[in-house]
């Protein structure tokens, strides 16, 4: 179906990008620690409390917009008692009924619940409160948009299982 392989695309793309906030985090943590350990020598600060919050952020993004590609890729924290032991049409019941009745209204309650936040974040133009912070409201803006992108694959994952179940999958 066209709409489910789009979601998975696009959330496969998202995902990708996203998990270069590793490498980035890595990166930006070493310089920050090593500059911390360089200021006695130095005499004078060389950390920066802007790097500190970036790498706060690039965790954020990467914990956020990577969730629905590890959904869409089977990834995710299961409770795998019961699951494991299921047949194909088990599997596609739990998955489509999870889908639709937890999934779903989840991330549309926490996209209606976070995107005020971020809009309002965007509105004031809100920095951190810390002498050399960022911009806060980028990151508040990835919030909605992370919850947005885990409905679609909720709900592509959710039709998939439907699809499972009119095939008549195997037990």
């Amino acid at each position: 179906m066209k709409l489910i392989d789009g979601i998975d695309r696009i959330n496969t793309l998202v995902g990708r990008a996203a998990a270069w906030a590793v490498l980035l985090m890595a990166l930006i943590g070493a310089g920050n620690a090593i500059a911390s350990y360089l200021e006695p020598l130095a005499g004078r600060r060389l950390a920066s409390v802007a790097l500190d919050e970036l790498q706060w952020y690039l965790f954020s993004v990467l914990f956020l917009l990577a969730a629905p590609w590890a959904l869409r890729e089977n990834a995710h924290v299961r409770v795998d008692v019961m699951y494991g032991r299921l047949g194909v049409r088990g599997k596609a019941w739990t998955d489509a009924l999870g889908g639709a009745l937890l999934l779903l209204p989840f991330c549309v309650y926490a996209v209606v619940v976070s995107y005020p936040a971020a809009a309002e974040s965007l509105r004031i133009r809100e920095i951190s409160p810390d002498p050399g912070g960022l911009p806060r409201w980028p990151i508040k803006a990835v919030l909605p948009l992370a919850f947005t992108l885990l409905a679609l694959q909720g709900l592509a994952n959710t039709l998939r299982a439907a699809g499972e179940l009119r095939r008549g999958g195997a037990s």
